[in-house]
């Protein structure tokens, strides 16, 4: 017996939500119980870095396993970034739909001295900007 093409695709989005609501709480233990340790600075030089990083904004789901590996790129460095959850803040996924032009986290968002930002996307990319920049 086949299923209905619109009950199959309902058992499989149901499906899939049961998967992430075991598997994400998993993975923030995870994440918890091995943070890793920052880098320590010399109290002038962690504030030079966190004027630096005042203009930074990071759009996550909290759960979402490459925006976790980006947050503990962000602990590895020290940095303070804001974090904004745009799964459940429905202003900060608006943002970062008008801004960025689409909803896909990880995305960091680049404010410039001179006004103008930029939406980095991909976990590799943020990862890498934030290790040229800061470390």
């Amino acid at each position: 017996m086949t299923l209905p093409e619109p009950n199959m695709r309902l058992l499989l989005r149901y499906f899939f939500k049961l998967v992430h609501a075991i598997v994400g709480p998993i993975l923030l233990a995870a994440d918890w119980l091995t943070t890793p340790r920052g880098i320590i600075r010399e109290p002038a030089a962690q504030q030079r870095i966190d004027a630096q990083a005042k203009d930074l904004v990071m759009y996550q789901f909290a759960t979402c396993p490459f925006c976790i590996r980006t947050r503990r790129a962000i602990k590895r460095l020290s940095l303070h970034i804001e974090t904004r959850d745009a799964l459940k803040h429905a202003p900060s996924r608006q943002q970062l739909l008008e801004g960025g032009g689409k909803i896909k986290v990880p995305c960091l968002r680049i404010g410039g001295a001179d006004g103008n930002v930029r939406w980095l996307y991909e976990s590799n990319e943020i990862i890498s900007y934030l290790r040229e920049r800061f470390a």
